[in-house]
């Protein structure tokens, strides 16, 4: 998995659902993504995993799981949100070893780009996993 990291206090988390597996807020950032590529990507609606929330995009043919996460407030009251990105392969391809998530994968470039062009999202980082 490739994750992309930053800080804002954009979101208001106590207006997410509560998420009934474990209390971890994460809700808000994919209602916002969901948003913000309507009508020309599909980003399904969020729901609930033990380690935060996630949604699925359709990129061109490819199946991707978008996850989201987020730390308690810091003084500043900003929260550090994560945005996973998986991409969906084949058991031939895992085998394969083909169409790995990679850095310059598509699907997260554009996602990234989304992410640098908001002016309330700060250090913004990336991370293989």
């Amino acid at each position: 998995m490739t994750s992309i990291r930053f800080n804002t206090n954009k979101f208001d988390v106590t207006l997410e659902r509560p998420n009934p597996i474990h209390p971890i807020h994460g809700e808000s950032l994919l209602v916002w993504l969901r948003e913000q590529t309507l009508p020309d990507i599909q980003v399904s609606e969020p729901n609930v995993e033990d380690w935060g929330w996630y949604s699925y995009v359709d990129w061109k043919g490819r199946v991707y799981l978008l996850g989201s996460a987020c730390t308690s407030e810091d003084e500043k009251g900003e929260r550090e949100w994560v945005l996973l990105f998986e991409k969906q392969r084949s058991l031939t391809e895992k085998l394969l070893s083909r169409e790995k998530m990679t850095k310059d994968d598509p699907c997260m470039h554009f996602f990234k780009q989304l992410l640098e062009r908001e002016p309330e999202f700060s250090n913004l980082t990336e991370d293989d996993d």
